[in-house]
């Protein structure tokens, strides 16, 4: 009974406060910026094979308008980004048009009774409890301001300032972010 229970739960969508409840005790894995260039999503897709995420989050700037020195494949982002079906929400960047992919503007949700905005980050929101989890500067790192905690996932692709590509994981009530080499940037218990 608690299982279904909870999948019921997993499964509420608030539509008219835009809010959406996807689960306890999940692990989710967020990036950003992949600007179309494909060289670190075989990583990805290899961490997600070994830790198997609830939930799989990009952060926008899917694609880009001109190249980069990497390699770069709008089909094989494409396939990849498709390849996490239902477990995949993913949020439109600046450099994301309407066409590029299904994607949403903002998405708030409860995690672990932490309310959680994700968006790219072009945009200024405002809020002033949970934790904020964007992408768009390219650079990863958390800082908290009284309630609020804010983290930027870095890029998977375009790393910048010095920084290495990066990426996020919720797990075990903390995030923690990463470079591609699987060091820990930084890491913050959301219960503390």
């Amino acid at each position: 009974m608690y299982q279904l229970r909870n999948y019921k739960r997993v499964l509420l969508f608030f539509s008219l406060l835009d809010y959406n409840y996807i689960g306890d005790y999940m692990k989710i894995l967020f990036f950003s910026d992949i600007h179309g260039i494909v060289d670190n999503l075989d990583y990805l897709k290899k961490l997600d094979n070994e830790k198997h995420f609830d939930k799989v989050i990009c952060l926008g700037d899917l694609f880009y308008d001109t190249s980069f020195n990497g390699n770069v494949d709008i089909i094989k982002v494409d396939r990849f980004l498709n390849s996490f079906n239902e477990r995949l929400i993913c949020i439109k960047g600046n450099c994301d048009s309407n066409s590029d992919f299904n994607m949403v503007e903002k998405f708030l949700f409860n995690l672990d009774g932490i309310d959680v905005y994700c968006m790219h980050g072009h945009k200024y929101i405002k809020q002033e409890n949970g934790v904020v989890i964007y992408g768009h500067e390219h650079v990863p790192y958390i800082k908290k301001k009284d309630n609020t905690i804010f983290i930027c996932v870095g890029s998977i692709s375009l790393p910048r300032k010095g920084s290495e590509c990066s990426y996020c994981i919720y797990e075990n009530n903390s995030f923690t972010l990463y470079t591609i080499y699987e060091e820990v940037i930084d890491k913050i218990d959301i219960n503390r």
